[in-house]
């Protein structure tokens, strides 16, 4: 299921906005994206996510900004300096060359550190405790946005599901009458046959025909998808994390659709069919964005 949602906090001079998407998935996979600092945070939005979301490709993102320009400060590595210094004092032993210049020196890598704002102990806390807030906000909207989705998806899929049972009605009529219409082509066929062949015994021919009206019989599959078609609509009408057993009852409404068009001996009971499984392959298309 499709979804986005937004969440801005802030302290102080710091600025933070949780950013969540989903879009369809047949499983749940979320992925996180977390500024430093920010690490400690990944395991309970893995707990939290699966707790609300049950399928779907779901990404985490959080940004951080701060108003204005922080003051910098910085200090001299004494040690990396002492270091680069025996090291020019030693190569002029051996080399006649200028002096280095002072801005080259704290030009080099390691020389002059970046002093970061320590952090207490409280402070982290406080901050981390701010974020999962926010993303609790953020996954609430995402989670009402599926929801609203959800509920129009529900809608389609009842649709559909009530053109399948139109169709399994049509498909019933066309079954009951096909058996008159099998014997009468039977009778037919057999009248030219016999006209060229010795004659066959009257239980011969009722065998036959027997085996003929077994093999195109749909009645069972017809029963199954009505069995389904109750079965969808209830776990449409309950709600909830229906997707998987959806997804299942999906497959089963094909086969029954396909076993009813291979055993089909009439030409209109066979459109049926096909029109059946058009209409499940819309349903199952649906079902693939439905949690």
């Amino acid at each position: 299921m499709t979804g986005f949602a937004r969440a801005e906090m802030g302290e102080g001079d710091r600025r933070w906005s949780w950013e969540i998407r989903s879009v369809n998935g047949r499983n749940l996979d979320l992925r996180l994206r977390l500024p430093p600092g920010c690490e400690a945070l990944e395991p309970q939005l893995r707990q939290a996510v699966p707790e609300r979301c049950r399928r779907g490709n779901i990404s985490v993102q959080l940004d951080a900004a701060r108003q204005g320009q922080p003051q910098s400060r910085y200090r001299v590595n004494r040690a990396a300096l002492d270091q680069v210094i025996a090291a020019i004092k030693d190569v002029g032993l051996q080399i006649d060359a200028e002096r280095p210049r002072l801005d080259g020196l704290l030009a080099l890598p390691g020389v002059v550190e970046r002093i970061e704002e320590e952090e207490t102990e409280e402070a982290r806390e406080a901050r981390l405790a701010l974020l999962l807030k926010g993303f609790g906000e953020a996954l609430d909207g995402l989670v009402r946005m599926r929801a609203e989705e959800g509920a129009r998806l529900a809608r389609i899929a009842l649709d559909q599901l009530s053109e399948v049972e139109r169709l399994v009605g049509r498909a019933r009529s066309l079954a009951a009458a096909q058996p008159e219409a099998q014997k009468a082509r039977f009778r037919q066929q057999i009248g030219e046959l016999l006209a060229q062949i010795p004659a066959l015994s009257e239980d011969r021919l009722a065998q036959e025909f027997a085996l003929l009206i077994a093999k195109s019989d749909v009645r069972e599959e017809l029963d199954r998808l009505a069995a389904h078609i109750d079965a969808s609509r209830a776990l449409v009408e309950a709600g909830g994390a229906i997707g998987r057993k959806l997804d299942f009852l999906c497959q089963e409404l094909n086969r029954e659709a396909n076993t009813i068009c291979s055993k089909s001996a009439d030409l209109e009971l066979t459109a049926v069919g096909l029109d059946l499984k058009a209409v499940v392959e819309q349903f199952r298309e649906q079902v693939q964005n439905i949690e």
